[in-house]
């Protein structure tokens, strides 16, 4: 029993594959007429886990701007992924197809897979709009990419322009500290997906964040006479953990930052494969270090939330809060030490659900216990549009919730961990990880009411293997059903 740079702009067929044309602007004249043609402002965080804004319940970091989209939108409290880490993330949710239909397992552009088909944010600029990004949506590198400045795995196609916003990263003027494999303290800030804390002298235009809040302003008074889907993507909390000074001080002393429990035997029933590829143990991070991750962290997200404020408060002097579709998310969650694991990858609920807000002008507030994807978003925002949805998009539209939350759309969710080559079914109550599509890497299961932590793995427990049985023939044909794709 376990007791300084500018931001700049970069120059931006027929789907053969469709069993009909790709969908133009004069294709849903009639649907415009009784559809409003709502703008569309998607705002994506890097690497956030839910449980560090204060709108689901943090009560030390505190997010003021997230939480006031949260109290005038729908606030999902079981949104999902599709892939533990970036690329595939990004790749699944922009194109429509989960990660084993495109097969973007990693860090590349969907195009090459795709073809033709149209990507969330190219149907809308094929309909008339003003489609453009600022920063990341796609996958890009960070801090790599953004120290470049360069497009990383972007698609031309999906965009009208594009705009990146570059910066220092561990290179910032201020105090840094390297917390991971650094036990003697002599390594300097380093480069890399590298635990780095930064405090930063300069404001917040110094940095990425800040120059991305700008340009988006900027775009939204610019734009604000045509229909417009914006997307605008902040890095922050991703490594390195750096924002100006003053986000920091409401986290100081580092000391007084609580950690999760740490549970005796905590790994000792999972399978070597559901270990975190980011563990206090192998990071050699003490408890001193842990505890300034999380300060930094919270700084860092506190940061990305004034920016956001910035954005939204365009948008209102715009006088355009009545005729925008907000979303607010993130790529995948973030452990902050739970079960001693650090970062993403893993396919526990930390590292596999996101943060997701959806506010639609009329639409009462609310908040949604119901299991969604980040899928879905494709098809439901591009449905309130009145826009019709390609044959190859394989989320589902949720727009339904958004009017009765109680209402079930899914039964259960899917993500994969393509590194780990590890696959989550998630139903309301149980929690079923599968490594390897035979599962010779193992099992996972958690009772999720019972034991919402996930710290007893119920896989080999004899009076639970009708559920271990049903859901793993569950998961091998939703896999089935996911690689039936036109691809």
């Amino acid at each position: 029993m376990k007791t300084t740079f500018a931001i700049f702009p970069v120059l931006g067929l027929a789907l053969s594959f469709f069993t009909c044309n790709p969908t133009t602007a004069a294709d849903v004249s009639a649907e415009s007429a009784a559809n409003p043609q709502w703008n569309v402002l998607f705002i994506i965080s890097d690497d956030l886990t839910a449980n560090a804004l204060s709108c689901y319940g943090n009560s030390v970091c505190q997010t003021p701007n997230i939480d006031a989209l949260a109290a005038s939108g729908t606030r999902f409290t079981r949104a999902y992924c599709q892939g533990t880490y970036c690329g595939p993330s990004r790749a699944s949710l922009m194109s429509g197809y989960y990660p084993h239909a495109s097969g973007e397992l990693g860090y590349r552009n969907p195009r090459k897979r795709i073809g033709d088909r149209q990507t969330w944010s190219q149907l809308f600029k094929d309909h008339g709009y003003y489609a453009a990004r600022v920063s990341k949506i796609f996958h890009m590198g960070v801090p790599g990419g953004i120290e470049s400045g360069g497009d990383g795995a972007d698609d031309p196609r999906s965009w009208t322009e594009r705009f990146n916003s570059p910066g220092p990263e561990w290179k910032a003027a201020g105090d840094g500290e390297t917390l991971e494999n650094n036990p003697d303290g002599k390594k300097p800030a380093v480069g890399g997906n590298t635990f780095v804390v930064v405090e930063a002298d300069g404001g917040d235009e110094v940095h990425s964040d800040g120059k991305t809040a700008r340009k988006a302003c900027e775009l939204i008074q610019s734009h604000r006479d045509e229909p417009f889907w914006l997307g605008v993507g902040f890095v922050r909390p991703h490594v390195p953990f750096v924002a100006p000074r003053p986000y920091f001080d409401p986290f100081k002393p580092y000391s007084k930052m609580e950690l999760p429990p740490k549970v005796e035997g905590d790994w000792d029933d999972i399978p070597k494969a559901g270990i975190n590829y980011k563990t206090s143990q192998n990071m050699k991070m003490d408890l001193r270090r842990q505890r300034k991750a999380v300060g930094g962290y919270y700084a860092s997200v506190a940061y990305m939330d004034a920016q956001v404020g910035k954005v939204m408060q365009a948008l209102k002097d715009a006088d355009l809060e009545d005729n925008t579709i907000v979303i607010f998310t993130s790529d995948h969650g973030y452990h902050l030490g739970e079960h001693d694991f650090w970062a993403k990858v893993s396919l526990r609920d930390e590292s596999a659900g996101v943060p997701l807000i959806i506010r639609v002008p009329g639409k009462a507030p609310a908040v949604c216990d119901s299991l969604v994807e980040l899928l879905d978003l494709y098809p439901t925002v591009a449905s309130l549009c009145g826009l019709p949805v390609p044959k190859h998009v394989q989320g589902r539209d949720i727009s339904v919730l958004l009017d009765d939350p109680e209402a079930t759309v899914h039964d259960s969710v899917f993500s994969v961990a393509p590194m780990r080559k590890g696959f989550l079914l998630r139903e309301p109550r149980w929690a079923y990880i599968q490594y390897k599509e035979d599962a010779s890497g193992g099992i996972e299961l958690f009772d999720t009411v019972a034991d919402p932590q996930q710290y007893t793995n119920l896989a080999d427990h004899p009076q639970h293997q009708d559920t271990v049985r049903r859901l793993r023939a569950k998961l091998a044909a939703k896999l089935a059903s996911v690689r039936d794709n036109d691809l």
